[in-house]
């Protein structure tokens, strides 16, 4: 009813509990690979093969928008949509590279340390970053470009989405060298 606050704890919750269950569920196939981002420090660091990698990322960009596509139609909505919300701003896209950075420190540093709880938190860490970042921690390409085609609380206009991207792989350009230059 207009209450922006209980929509977004709404989608916060929501959102980190799926992200559990997927994890655990399609982690022990795949490795939980959702974000392209994720799979590109995998790659760089050598833990992922390029031809996978190759596979991966096209596979997450489909499966984001059909997941739009998907939760447009279980909520009775127009399939095709395009998002009229507007995020933009240096505020967003600093703070969408800060939350890239926290979420892919968080991989990196759970599987090398406690790689038994990295579902739970990645889960609570994506949970979290909805309330401490302006951008709400989309923290994914895939994502950011699905929530385009949803004109929801919880999308983006296609023209603010390339923003959100660089801030992104900014992020996963600078993890990556930190990494390189620590091993």
């Amino acid at each position: 009813a207009g209450n922006a606050a209980v929509a977004l704890l709404g989608n916060s919750i929501a959102t980190g509990a799926g992200l559990y269950v997927l994890i655990c569920v399609v982690g022990p196939l795949s490795g939980a690979h959702f974000n392209p981002a994720v799979t590109l420090m995998f790659w760089r660091s050598g833990e992922v093969s390029g031809s996978l990698a190759a596979k991966f990322i096209p596979a997450q960009f489909i499966g984001g928008i059909l997941g739009v596509w998907l939760t447009h139609a279980m909520f009775a909505l127009p399939i095709i949509q395009a998002s009229a919300k507007a995020r933009t701003g240096l505020a967003q896209w600093l703070s969408e590279l800060i939350a890239t950075l926290i979420l892919l420190l968080t991989i990196h540093l759970g599987v090398k340390r406690t790689p038994e709880n990295v579902p739970m938190m990645v889960a609570l860490i994506v949970t979290a970053g909805y309330w401490f970042t302006a951008s709400t921690f989309f923290a994914n390409p895939a994502v950011t470009v699905a929530r385009s085609f949803s004109d929801t609380f919880a999308g983006i206009a296609p023209g603010h989405v390339l923003g959100f991207v660089l801030a992104q792989i900014t992020a996963l350009l600078c993890l990556s060298a930190v990494i390189r230059r620590v091993h």
